[in-house]
């Protein structure tokens, strides 16, 4: 009987959540399984993987085979690092505890790099709703100052002397059109 590590799938329509299950290969995708692993929420960023690690890891060494999904889910926990250090271990290349301090500081590191990528997606997230609000206020200033503009009343004095210095233009431009005619018929 072959045996898979896959995922099976649950949750509503556009919002999917998935169970990590160990299942037989000939199994449907949603029907009967072995042993159900843990849960993986792909709608959280960065996505939410929660199961049990030693227990993906007795599969794993027994022979389940993971599909590429679960693969890679494996391998961004450290379980398939886990397997890498326990064969090395069995075949006597290095010793359990040089295995479980390696092991150690890989996912001290792992879990440093998350920890920042969940920060820094805050402080992202923290700026853009910052100079949203600062975009938003410019506008809301444009708007207050166009509404300003509009409601004040123009003053008279300025509409009297605009067709003064209207009339003394066209006067000055015919002047110079009027000579120019008057040397054409010469």
């Amino acid at each position: 009987m072959a045996v898979k590590i896959r995922l099976a799938r649950r949750g509503r329509k556009k919002a999917a959540m998935y169970d990590i299950v160990v299942a037989d290969a000939r199994s449907p995708r949603d029907g009967r399984f072995i042993e159900k692993l843990g849960t993986y929420n792909p709608q959280t960023n960065p996505a939410t993987i929660n199961f049990n690690e030693d227990k993906a890891l007795d599969w794993v060494l027994k022979g389940a085979q993971p599909t590429d999904t679960v693969k890679a889910m494996l391998s961004y926990t450290g379980v398939m690092f886990r397997k890498h250090l326990q064969i090395g271990v069995l075949k006597g290349a290095v010793t359990q505890e040089q295995a479980d301090a390696r092991y150690a500081e890989w996912k001290a590191a792992k879990e440093a790099k998350i920890t920042g990528k969940v920060e820094k997606l805050g402080s992202d997230k923290a700026a853009q709703r910052k100079a949203a609000l600062e975009a938003e206020a410019k506008v809301n200033a444009a708007r207050a100052e166009a509404i300003r503009l509009k409601n004040t009343p123009e003053p008279v004095a300025a509409e009297e002397e605009a067709p003064a210095a209207e009339g003394d233009a066209t006067e000055g431009t015919d002047a110079p059109a009027a000579d120019a005619t008057e040397e054409a018929q010469a």
